[in-house]
């Protein structure tokens, strides 16, 4: 063991370049033996690639801008930054430390936002794979682990696949004295990486436990869930997208309907397991609706990353998302949603949850139970604003009071202040007045500091399955079904049922019963819309309080975030290797627009 440690060394030290391209130098390298006959010490080691999978809306903040880098970046901005990033959020707080630099979606060659080149992890995987095969321990217990670590390297490849497209596909440890196309590896093409995401769930799920839930750790049913997660992705791909670099991105067009299929197929898996079903214990739909993410382990969760507790982690979603005004640092509502967010949330007879702006030009007097006391009921579970309640307190979101000649100042106003205690305070402007409520654990009171929520993120639950195999049933030509699955989803919702279906139809629930859940970026890109859905400004919705009346005029501010309209374009479908990647290792070909 000490001799295999000491060529690791030499290989780092001797291949300095090499290993700035897959990060090769030992994380937690074990010299002891007596460490693989002793399951305690192996699952310690173990616990390290848990840690560095970043389970919690599968991204890593990107560990080569500001401050929040780095292990902190999961307990300050992970879940905020992939939200803001879409056409979902803006950021309360100043754009600059989240997405004033990303919203123009500036992937730069040099640098780029939210990387994540996974092989010091898939290197720990590989090691830890190798290694375990020779354990002096139970059969049983090393089945199980060695099934774990295959579900965390398929997982780190999908988080690389979404990314860049192909990458090289490395499934064992390197040693000094392996081949120099192995220690520079080329790029795999994009549908070989999914196909060893796919073939890996497939092998493991037949390993790991046949259980709802296993203290965190990846049951069949997780990996099932990977699997219906990566094939619809390889779909889409396949149908929307284009091959370039000989398949290096891009998937051939008559791959799609079997990726749909191993999606629609891995889905009625899992819901045919009969240990899983939609959340549905509060007759009150939003409360309802909200508790899939407070009551733990619940029916829906497939498998969720475990704060607190167990693993100790911790992370910073409430106190970044408290509301304005309940923050300890003056700050609060890190992510905010756009006007055109809330609006997508219909009304529950079906009908579009769209403010009539023949009103609003018209300085018509709104009150908030004229404009949100009918939305779906998801609206109110996910998102805060002028007169929900919150610790007990009815917000207050307004900026001015229109007094009783007409006039609107801001200024205190006959005993009114001239704001509500819940509008963005003014040394933090950035944000709308539909704040985050998602996740947010209202029992914590007013959150001191970082780091105190306790609330698991939930990786994979029900309510996706059942969208994934819609997706898949409609693009299948299964209609028919696409359709019950989709009215599943609004019935517990307490929506109208859809009389017919359509692939936008399908989309639009995908983005009201997963928003803010780290879905939206991967989805409008996979589907190869982000060029016209995020190439747009997005607007702000202002609240005056008249005094006379106590109802809302509504002004709307048609760029919220103030910025040139953004532009992404059809290079950023794949993120940039960079050249810090490329430079290192001649194989690794850059993706075009990039060069």
């Amino acid at each position: 063991m000490k001799k295999y440690i000491f060529l690791i060394l030499t290989l780092i030290l001797t291949l300095g370049s090499c290993d700035n391209v897959l990060d090769k130098e030992p994380l937690g390298m074990i010299s002891d033996p007596i460490v693989w006959s002793d399951p305690s010490l192996i699952d310690s080691y173990l616990a390290n690639s848990y840690d560095l999978s970043t389970f919690i809306n599968d991204i890593e903040y990107d560990s080569h801008r500001g401050w929040a880098s780095g292990p902190l970046s999961r307990a300050w901005f992970p879940v905020s930054t992939i939200t803001n990033i879409s056409d979902e959020c803006a950021a309360g707080w100043e754009p600059s430390w989240e997405t004033g630099g990303y919203k123009p979606y500036d992937f730069r060659v040099d640098n780029c936002f939210n990387s994540w080149w996974a092989y010091p992890l898939v290197r720990e995987l590989n090691y830890f794979i190798e290694k375990i095969a020779d354990a002096q321990v139970d059969e049983d217990f090393k089945k199980q682990r060695t099934a774990e670590a295959r579900f965390l390297r398929a997982f780190a490849y999908f988080n690389m696949v979404k990314r860049y497209g192909g990458v090289p596909l490395i499934t064992k440890v390197q040693n000094i004295d392996d081949p120099q196309e192995e220690l520079y590896p080329a790029r795999d093409k994009e549908a070989d990486v999914y196909d060893f995401i796919i073939s890996e769930c497939d092998a493991i799920s037949g390993e790991l436990k046949d259980v709802k839930m296993d203290d965190g750790r990846p049951t069949k049913y997780a990996a099932l869930a990977l699997k219906c997660r990566a094939a619809l992705y390889a779909g889409s791909i396949a149908q929307w997208g284009n091959v370039q670099l000989d398949g290096v991105i891009g998937i051939p067009a008559d791959r799609a309907d079997s990726y749909y299929q191993a999606s629609y197929d891995a889905a009625t898996s899992i819901i045919n397991s009969g240990y899983f079903a939609l959340y549905d214990k509060d007759p009150d739909k939003a409360t309802n609706y909200r508790n899939i993410f407070m009551d733990e382990n619940n029916e829906e969760v497939i498998f969720s990353e475990m704060f607190d507790g167990p693993s100790g982690k911790f992370h910073g979603w409430d106190l970044m998302n408290e509301p304005y005004g309940y923050h300890p640092w003056g700050c609060g509502g890190q992510s905010c949603a756009y006007l055109e967010t809330a609006e997508a949330y219909e009304y529950k007879d079906g009908s579009p949850g769209i403010i009539d702006r023949d009103k609003i030009d018209n300085g018509y007097l709104w009150t908030v139970d004229e404009l949100f006391g009918n939305k779906d009921p998801r609206f109110h579970a996910s998102l805060q604003t002028q007169g929900s309640v919150w610790l007990g307190d009815t917000l207050q979101v307004y900026k001015g009071i229109i007094t009783e000649d007409g006039t609107i100042t801001e200024d205190e106003y006959k005993g009114i202040p001239g704001r509500g205690r819940s509008a963005n305070p003014d040394k933090r402007p950035y944000g709308t007045p539909f704040m985050m409520l998602k996740y947010l654990d209202e029992s914590l009171g007013i959150v001191p500091t970082w780091g105190t929520s306790k609330t698991d993120w939930i990786v994979f639950r029900l309510g996706e399955i059942l969208l994934n195999k819609a997706e898949a049933a409609f693009e299948l030509n299964r209609p028919d079904e696409a359709l019950q699955l989709v009215n599943q989803i609004r019935e517990r919702a307490g929506v109208a049922q859809l009389t017919t279906i359509d692939r936008d139809k399908i989309r639009h629930e995908r983005r009201i019963e997963l928003a803010f859940e780290a879905h939206r970026w991967w989805d409008v890109r996979r589907w190869r819309i982000a060029v016209d859905v995020l190439s747009k400004p997005l607007s702000n919705i202002k609240f005056i309080l008249d005094y006379k009346t106590r109802k809302f005029k509504l002004e709307i501010i048609p760029n919220h975030d103030g910025l040139p309209t953004p532009q992404f374009l059809e290079r950023n479908y794949y993120y940039p290797l960079t050249l810090e990647l490329t430079n290192n290792n001649p194989n690794l070909v850059e993706n075009p627009g990039y060069q």
